[in-house]
């Protein structure tokens, strides 16, 4: 008797299961409560109060749509979702003694409605699939559309802010602008690199994440990218063929860049700022030392002062582990240093494949804008991309989905 092969047809996107539609939705309703809003100009002018309503609503909503995702409230308990929690806890409890008792206290309680969305979503970490990097890239996506798309209606108020590229459709600052296309660039690379997706993909997906993340002028994103895809690439050099390539031209191309731009990067990376401005990033020293020899009490060294808008006497903080010392004190900095070795030393004990590489970019990625951002003590993008990191590398489960 002879038999036929059938080859099975090509699952396309609108033939997910349902319920992957639905992890979709509250990741996007999560994203969207974490996407940055400020008051910059837009293309049709959105009010400060209707933005904050929508992106701070939007957790609701992410909140609905994951427990429809997971009806059943199954919880897969892990160190991140796990550490999350108790700072969220914590931060409630510090944030009723804060001075502006109220808004900290909101800001605890939001925290703990982001965790809590993760916590319901943690049944579909470890998918084999990475269905959560794989939504996570589409919001990324989308987001960088809406600034393309403000660029192309709008320059003028897209770049607007000092010449740097922005959200001129949605408010979106120029740094969270480099921050998603950093993100984009280096898991577009790993994951060519381990044959997820093709060369043409990678290659435009490359292209249009470079000129951005050039756009934006930022040097946090452009140094902390590379030292994650330099990281991410190299636990892949023994298995991967590709990886082994893209090192040995990377580095003759940073050689040859080097030799031939110099004058130019450096040009780029003081962005009209003297070598002694540079040196002090943008008066950012200056604000850290304030704020840390600031007086306060026992019981705020080790635990803060309650969440707050990541500020001290109106100007940024602009670094994390001084914004999280403030915050949550030295529990707070030692949660994060656990969180983030944890997430390390986990990706590195899984055997070598996209979603150990990708973990290891977003975790070494976040690490190092640490230094000059906010983000790892309160919902934000940043959370966001260690939950992908913590879900890539999270063991599967043999029982289906909820």
């Amino acid at each position: 008797m002879t038999t036929l092969a059938v080859r099975a047809p090509r699952r396309r996107a609108s033939d997910a299961p349902p319920v992957d539609k639905r992890v979709r939705l509250a990741w996007g309703a999560l994203f969207l409560n974490v996407l940055a809003f400020s008051g910059m100009a837009t293309v049709v002018p959105i009010p400060g109060p209707v933005g904050q309503l929508i992106t701070q609503g939007a957790l609701a909503l992410a909140f609905v749509l994951a427990l429809a995702a997971n009806p059943a409230g199954l919880l897969r308990p892990n160190l991140y979702v796990v550490v999350l929690s108790v700072m969220a806890v914590v931060a409630v409890m510090v944030s009723l003694h804060n001075e502006f008792r109220l808004a900290s206290t909101y800001r605890g309680l939001r925290f703990l409605g982001f965790v809590a969305v993760l916590w319901l979503l943690s049944p579909f970490w470890g998918r084999r699939d990475l269905l959560l990097l794989r939504c996570h890239r589409f919001f990324l996506w989308v987001v960088l559309g809406s600034v393309i798309a403000g660029a192309l209606v709008a320059p003028g108020l897209a770049f607007s802010f000092e010449g740097r590229l922005a959200g001129a459709i949605w408010p979106v600052p120029p740094t969270q602008v480099a921050h998603y296309a950093a993100v984009l660039l280096g898991s577009s690379v790993v994951l060519w690199m381990c044959r997820v997706i093709t060369g043409r993909n990678a290659a435009v997906s490359v292209a249009i994440t470079g000129m951005v993340l050039i756009a934006t002028h930022t040097r946090t994103a452009l140094l902390a990218g590379v030292v994650g895809l330099v990281c991410a690439s190299a636990s892949l050099l023994i298995a991967r063929s590709r990886a082994r390539r893209t090192w040995l031209f990377g580095a003759l191309t940073a050689l040859v860049g080097t030799a031939v731009f110099a004058s130019g990067l450096t040009s780029w990376l003081l962005r009209n700022q003297t070598s002694s401005e540079a040196a002090g990033l943008t008066g950012r020293t200056k604000v850290w030392s304030a704020a840390l020899d600031h007086p306060r009490s026992t019981m705020e060294t080790v635990f803060g002062s309650g969440m707050s808008n990541l500020s001290f006497k109106g100007l940024a903080i602009d670094s994390n582990w001084v914004g999280t010392y403030l915050d949550l004190g030295l529990f707070g900095i030692g949660a994060e240093v656990v969180l983030l070795l944890g997430l390390l030393i986990s990706a590195l004990r899984q055997p070598s494949g996209p979603g150990r590489a990708v973990a290891i970019q977003l975790t070494v990625y976040c690490i190092f804008s640490s230094i000059t951002e906010t983000g790892l003590s309160s919902p934000t993008p940043y959370l966001l991309d260690l939950a992908v990191a913590s879900a890539c590398i999270a063991r599967p489960i043999r029982s289906a989905s909820p």
